[in-house]
């Protein structure tokens, strides 16, 4: 591969149309999970879709498409600790999970970011610890293979920052000294996003050789929590957050092999029925007939505006929105479409021969949820179907 990375940005001059539908519901054909789902990690090996952690704890079910009568299907325990936030990419007919954060130990005082990573055999159902540690916290961060023999990361938490914070806020009771709580609350979350130190490369890590290598610097703000979608070697990382509670509507590809990789395309249009778009994190994202389709996601509306009057702590006061709207980008130009049946984000999403396939998820309740929907574009809008 050629490592150069030479910054390009093709911003065609675009604007968003806007189609709004009524969602259409047919009769029942997606499994429920049988469990719910959210800040999980998901997979596919060939017609075989992997979801589970998170919420969900150590337990990891397995859907095949070519089978669906079976249902959602228990496969073997997560072999390590319980882990929310993890990063989840195939090579082979093995699903590797890298990161995410939680407790060492049930009796801990205080959760971590994992540097750890795990390998499962689909084939045999077994679970392994590999011998390698992630180099940089990679919590939030999104992932795919784009040669079936390399994972290429993006974004992703600094682990000793937000270690620190943890521990930090968790030794700290906030009923006994609420003063020293809040200021360590305001001092993590009052700071400018460059600040926090999240990773900005782009990082390979090769199964067969264990090696990580650095490929090159985005030149984009690193985020995390973006929603990717791969076709061949090109991803494309949709949104996610610049910092903690605070969105960027950013639309971005990045083409594996590519002397120029990266390229900018339009943002996300703003919703309908709200003055600006947010951005979102933890969206749904897939390609349907010839279209990419994006759905729900969470963020603070009203964050944005707060941060452009210099409120470092943006979100302060704002509740978290789960939110329905779906996007279409046809063409290089995003329109608005079907809204789900409800505000949803956090769950594992697939491309599939039918459309794109969102799986569990949290609610605006904050439940983990069960439901399976697929989304498919008709030509005029995305059909919404259970």
């Amino acid at each position: 591969m050629n490592k150069r990375y030479l910054n390009s940005f093709a911003m065609p001059f675009l604007t968003a149309s806007l189609f709004l539908s009524t969602a259409t519901f047919a009769q029942e054909q997606w499994p429920d999970l049988p469990v719910g789902m959210k800040s999980g990690i998901s997979a596919q090996v060939g017609s075989k879709l992997y979801v589970g952690l998170g919420s969900a704890g150590q337990e990891f079910y397995m859907l095949d498409l070519a089978d669906m009568k079976k249902g959602w299907q228990k496969k073997a325990d997560f072999a390590g600790p319980a882990r929310s936030g993890a990063t989840a990419s195939v090579v082979g007919e093995e699903i590797y999970v890298f990161g995410g954060s939680g407790k060492n130990h049930s009796s801990d005082a205080t959760p971590i970011l994992f540097d750890t990573v795990y390998r499962y055999d689909a084939k045999a159902n077994k679970w392994a610890l590999v011998n390698t540690e992630t180099p940089v916290g990679l919590l939030g961060s999104a992932s795919y293979s784009p040669d079936n023999k390399q994972v290429l990361f993006f974004g992703g938490y600094n682990k000793g920052f937000f270690d620190q914070y943890l521990a930090d806020i968790n030794a700290t009771s906030k009923k006994d000294q609420p003063e020293k709580w809040q200021k360590i609350v305001d001092d993590y979350m009052g700071m400018k996003p460059l600040d926090y130190q999240w990773n900005s490369n782009v990082i390979s890590y090769t199964p067969e050789t264990g090696v990580w290598e650095t490929l090159g610097v985005s030149p984009f703000m690193p985020n995390c929590g973006s929603a990717l979608v791969q076709k061949g070697a090109m991803a494309t990382l949709v949104s996610g957050e610049i910092k903690p509670g605070l969105r960027t509507s950013e639309v971005k590809q990045f083409s594996f092999g590519a002397e120029q990789p990266w390229m900018s395309l339009h943002d996300l249009p703003k919703p309908a029925d709200q003055l600006v778009q947010e951005g979102v994190a933890g969206a749904f994202a897939g390609e349907s007939n010839g279209v990419m389709i994006v759905a729900g996601g969470a963020n603070f509306h009203g964050a944005k505006e707060a941060f452009e009057q210099g409120k470092m702590f943006a979100h302060n006061g704002f509740g978290k929105a789960f939110n329905p709207e779906t996007y279409v980008l046809k063409g290089g130009l995003w329109s608005q479409s079907t809204d789900l049946p409800y505000g949803l984000a956090y769950g594992a999403s697939f491309t599939t021969d039918k459309g794109v396939l969102i799986v569990g998820g949290e609610d605006d309740k904050r439940a983990a949820r069960k439901e399976v929907y697929l989304l498919s574009w008709d030509g005029k809008a995305v059909q919404v179907t259970n």
